[in-house]
């Protein structure tokens, strides 16, 4: 997890961005609800934003032997497996009513 704005940390990027008024306005109430400064309003949520959005990639970076071992296990026939056959037996939260 990134460094929010709150954390004991040195701040020694200068980040500049520009925003509507009705931004500005958006931004200075949640801060103040949220009993932040601006800044530190802003940075968290960002960071919150940019951890989700990486965390959505579906590319995944894998070394040769990284990639050469997950073909091997697919192509290894399945095995039997309880705890599935337990998962699949079951009605899904959805359809239990």
């Amino acid at each position: 997890m990134v460094a929010t704005a709150s954390s004991p940390t040195t701040r020694s990027a200068r980040l500049g961005l520009r925003a509507t008024p009705e931004q500005e306005v958006v931004l200075r109430r949640a801060a103040e609800v949220a009993h932040k400064s601006l800044t530190d309003f802003i940075l968290d949520s960002a960071c919150l934003a940019a951890e989700q959005t990486l965390l959505d990639q579906r590319l995944f970076m894998a070394s040769g032997s990284q990639y050469q071992a997950l073909m091997d296990l697919l192509e290894r026939p399945e095995q039997p497996n309880d705890g599935l056959r337990d998962l699949f037996s079951r009605k899904a939260p959805w359809d239990a009513k």
